[in-house]
Order: C-alpha cells, then sequence, then structure tokens
C-alpha cells in the first residue's frame, strides 16, 4: 500500500492470534506511519518484537526508503543477476545504443522527404494555378524548368562547399533556403510571372546543395559494407516525398485552396532543421558523443576524413569513370524529371483523371518507387558481401535501371487504356529505383574524400537534362498538331 508500511504477523500454533496482545494505538502508528524508534527494522522483509510477539514487515513505501536498507524488487534482483549488473540504471535504453551513423541516416532521408515534398506540390497546384491566370502549356513548361535554373547554380558549388565546410552546415543550409523560398511562392505568382520564376528559381538553389552535402555526410558516416542501403534508404526519402506530396496537394487545394499546399509544406522545414542542428555532426570525427566500438566500425580502412582543402579538378576529369557517371546521369534525370513535372498533367489532360485521381494515381509509381530502391539496395549489399566486385554490381543495379524503363516507357505509347498507361508507369519507375545501388552509389566507391564535388559534377549534366527535357516537354505538347506524339490518340480508338 502506497505511503504505508504493510504489516503480515504471525504467532505459533500453540499461541492465540497475535492481534490482540497488540495494542490499537501501537497498530495503527504500524499502519499509518513510520515504525517508532522502539521498533527495530531489520531488512527488507524483516520482522519487528513488539509485546512479546513477532510481526513481520514488508517495507515497500517510498516514503520508507530514507529510513530503512535500500529495496529492490525480487524482478529487479533477477534481472540484475540474469544480465550480471550492479546496477539496473547503468543499463542504456534502446534510443542510447541504436547506431548514430543510422541516426544521420534517417534524418538525411527526412530531408529529401521534404525536398521531393516541395518540389512535385508544383506539379498539382499547376493545374488551379494555369486555369486562374489563364497560362498556355509553354507557360507552364517554362515555370516548371525555372526550379532548375537555381537548381544547376548549386550542384558544383554545393559539392566544393561541402567538401571544405562539412556537409551539416550546407544541407542545413539548403533546408531552410528552399523552405522560404517555397512558402514565398504564393505571394510571387499574385505579384506575376517574373516574381514567380525567380522564386522557383531560388527553391531550386536550396534544393541544389542537398544531394552533394548529403553524399559528402554519407560518405564519412557509412561504412562500405552498408553503402547501398543507406543511400537507397535516403532516395527513397525523395520518392516517399513524391508520395506524400501528390496525395496532400490535393487536399489541401480542395479545402484550402492552392496556396496553402505551399504555405504548409514550407513551414515543415523549420522543424526539420532544429533538430538537424542539435544531433548532425559533418564528421564521426566531431561527435563527441558516439560510440568508441561505432566510431571504431566507421573509420575503418577509410581514406582520410579532413575537409578538403584543394579540388584536383585535371585528375577527376582525366578519368573514364568520371564521364561514365556524367553522362549516365544525364540520361537517367531526362526520362526522371520528365515524369516527376508532367505526370499529373498527362493523367489530367490526356487520361482525364480529376484533380484528385491524379494526386492519386501519380503516387503509386513513387511508393512502388520507395520498395524498389530499398529492395535494390539490399541486393546490392548482399552481393557485395557475397564476395561480387563492387563494380559489377554497379553495373548491374544501373542496367536495370536503365532497361527497365526502356521498355516500359515505349509500351506507354501503344497502351489502350488508362489502366495499361498507370501500369507501364508504376514499372517503369519501379525499375529505375535500382539506379540508387548502381549510378546514385558510385560516387563514394570512386572518389570518398570529393564525392561530393564529384555528384554535384554529374547532377549538374542531370540538372541540365531537366531543364531542357520539361521545357522541350511544353514545346513538343504546345506545337504537335498530329497527335502521333500524344497517347490521347490511342486511347480514343479503344
Amino acid at each position: 500500500m502506497s505511503g504505508r508500511a504493510m504489516i503480515s504477523c504471525f504467532s505459533p500454533p500453540s499461541t492465540t492470534p497475535c492481534s490482540a496482545p497488540i495494542p490499537l494505538w501501537r497498530r495503527n502508528h504500524l499502519l499509518h506511519a513510520t515504525p517508532p524508534p522502539s521498533l527495530h527494522l531489520l531488512s527488507r522483509r524483516s520482522h519487528l518484537v513488539a509485546g512479546g510477539r513477532r510481526v513481520w514487515v514488508n517495507v515497500k513505501s517510498e516514503k520508507n526508503l530514507s529510513e530503512s536498507p535500500k529495496y529492490e524488487d525480487d524482478v529487479v534482483v533477477q534481472k540484475k543477476k540474469k544480465r550480471g549488473l550492479d546496477n539496473v540504471e547503468e543499463e542504456a535504453r534502446w534510443w542510447q545504443v541504436f547506431p548514430k551513423r543510422w541516426v544521420i541516416v534517417v534524418l538525411c532521408f527526412s530531408a529529401f522527404l521534404l525536398c521531393n515534398m516541395d518540389r512535385v506540390n508544383m506539379s498539382i497546384a499547376i493545374l488551379p494555378m494555369s486555369a486562374e491566370y489563364n497560362w498556355n502549356p509553354s507557360t507552364v513548361g517554362l515555370i516548371q524548368s525555372s526550379f532548375f535554373w537555381g537548381y544547376l547554380l548549386t550542384q558544383i558549388a554545393g559539392g566544393i562547399w561541402a567538401d571544405t565546410v562539412g556537409g551539416k552546415q550546407v544541407l542545413g543550409f539548403g533546408v531552410v533556403w528552399w523552405s522560404v523560398a517555397t512558402a514565398l511562392t504564393p505571394i510571387a505568382a499574385k505579384l506575376g510571372l517574373p516574381f514567380l520564376l525567380v522564386a522557383r528559381a531560388f527553391m531550386g538553389i536550396g534544393e541544389g546543395v542537398a544531394m552533394p552535402a548529403m553524399n559528402n555526410i554519407l560518405s564519412k558516416w557509412v561504412p562500405v559494407s552498408e553503402r547501398s542501403r543507406s543511400l537507397a534508404l535516403v532516395y527513397s526519402g525523395m520518392y516517399l516525398g513524391s508520395v506524400t506530396g501528390l496525395a496532400f496537394s490535393p487536399f489541401l487545394i480542395h479545402q484550402f485552396g492552392w496556396p496553402s499546399v505551399f504555405y504548409s509544406f514550407g513551414s515543415l522545414g523549420t522543424v526539420w532543421c532544429s533538430v538537424w542542428l542539435s544531433k548532425a555532426h559533418s564528421s564521426p570525427l566531431e561527435d563527441p558523443e558516439l560510440r568508441p566500438e561505432e566510431k571504431k566500425l566507421i573509420t575503418a580502412n577509410c581514406s582520410s576524413k579532413e575537409p578538403v582543402k584543394t579540388i584536383p579538378w585535371r585528375l577527376i576529369l582525366s578519368k573514364p569513370p568520371v564521364w561514365a557517371l556524367i553522362v549516365s546521369h544525364f540520361c537517367h534525370n531526362w526520362g526522371t524529371f520528365i515524369l516527376l513535372t508532367w505526370m499529373p498533367t498527362y493523367y489530367n489532360q490526356v487520361l482525364k483523371f480529376n484533380l484528385t485521381e491524379s494526386g492519386l494515381f501519380c503516387v503509386l509509381p513513387w511508393f512502388i518507387m520507395a520498395i524498389s530502391a530499398n529492395v535494390g539496395g539490399w541486393i546490392a549489399d548482399t552481393l557485395v558481401s557475397k564476395g561480387l566486385s563492387v563494380t559489377r554490381v554497379r553495373k548491374i543495379m544501373q542496367t536495370i535501371g536503365f532497361l527497365g524503363p526502356a521498355f516500359f516507357l515505349t509500351q506507354l505509347s501503344h497502351v489502350n487504356s488508362p489502366v495499361m498507361a498507370v501500369l507501364c508507369m508504376t514499372c517503369s519507375q519501379g525499375t529505375d529505383a535500382f539506379s540508387q545501388s548502381g549510378l546514385y552509389s558510385n560516387h563514394q566507391d570512386i572518389a570518398p574524400r570529393y564525392s561530393g564535388v564529384l555528384l554535384g559534377l554529374s547532377n549538374t549534366a542531370g540538372v541540365l537534362a531537366g531543364v531542357f527535357g520539361t521545357a522541350a516537354t511544353g514545346y513538343i505538347l504546345q506545337h504537335d498538331k498530329s497527335g502521333v506524339l500524344s497517347p490521347e490518340e490511342a486511347l480514343r480508338e479503344e
């Protein structure tokens, strides 16, 4: 009983019950207060000699602990004996022993989740915005591509900054910058098209530093044996960000209007940044709370983790594998960014889905992509652990990431039903996700010390593909009069 001494008493069989000889005042005193000084408390279950009778006392009251030997529950004692612990409080909680490198990975994952949430919301919001401001397809394509103007500017600069200063500061800056630009988008749209283009370009500046900074951080925090899985998880954050943005944007637009999408999504960046600044470090060598055994695991067989002072550009650009990365990144992003920006419009104007249906059907390919990326990462790390060379594993995964989308997107021009069109989109994106264990993991394999710069270099080519591909798609759709390039004609023949 809390706050009381629990009394159990007995007497030998030949005697009368023990309650009679004990005075009433003494029983009440024992029940409601600490035993008087004349009663000698021996142990956690000790006996009291009172009035010639033996009274057994179990002291479980927190109030009595200060005046009695330390009480420990039997369960606690058994746990200590079983685990060999002298003090239960010394046992670490699960969040204290969770690998810190995976805390960094999860934080990067959440940053990329926000990244694509803020990026794809325009793909949905552009539909009511174009109706309100009377924008034609060329203008829509210009707005969609303006994001890449700023995104292009900070790829290499972000990589240099991350490799020389540290990824923590660069990624934190990027999230805050693009979140503010996202929140200002409705105001810019009301001021006029030039202001909107500038706001979208500014948003691209912030997101442009994210990938190089993340690559720099993970090259220092994640060992080679976990590289594919960690990168796959981080990049799946982008796909889940697309899922979240495409799923919630129609709801917010219907309930509160299209500006609410930008206000709500933009405000989330401040929450993330507060956690990032308190928990993250650019390198495991800078983290004072990192456990020694984990630090040893991370730093074993790794190159120097000191910040880069100079970039050997001539040496980097003279290597054929670097140019293979650049070309691969360009080819990969041409299709990816076209689908990212034009898929909702395709569903709405060609497949005749309404705004809500367009958002929901756009979710499916990106959701499958998030799953496929992690499956591919697990397969890649398993193959490496089985003894297959890292280079061969990267080639296998990238082959799947190229040939899969090539096959399914060519079939898209021959489908005759919306169901088959959505299926082709989904399969294309699902196989595309294997690139995360191929192309996107290879930067850290080739040059871990310059991984930020290397990713910035190759992603610059990828951004150029996004700029030209997105704008060219809008131009083609506006000027194509034959209908040959549009699946809409095939759907009408059904």
